[in-house]
């Protein structure tokens, strides 16, 4: 499952990161690494962009990066 189609109010954990180079380089900046527990707090009306809490902050992401980003629940 990609944390794109995680519904709200949902805990995840990162399993893997896909993706090459620079966008992967992105994600990581950000918080998201393997083993990190994602909380998805809301998703704009039209899907786009995708609230989430990460490491004690909010983060949104688009939902092409998000589509990159293997997880499971917790």
């Amino acid at each position: 499952m990609t944390l794109k189609e995680v519904k709200v109010g949902k805990t995840v954990k990162v399993l893997k990161l896909h993706g090459e180079g620079a966008i992967k380089r992105r994600i990581m900046d950000m918080g998201i690494t393997k083993n990190t527990t994602v909380f998805v707090r809301k998703v704009a009306p039209l899907g786009d962009p995708i609230e989430v809490t990460v490491r004690n902050y909010e983060l949104s992401l688009r939902k092409a990066d998000a589509e990159m980003i293997e997880v499971e629940e917790v």
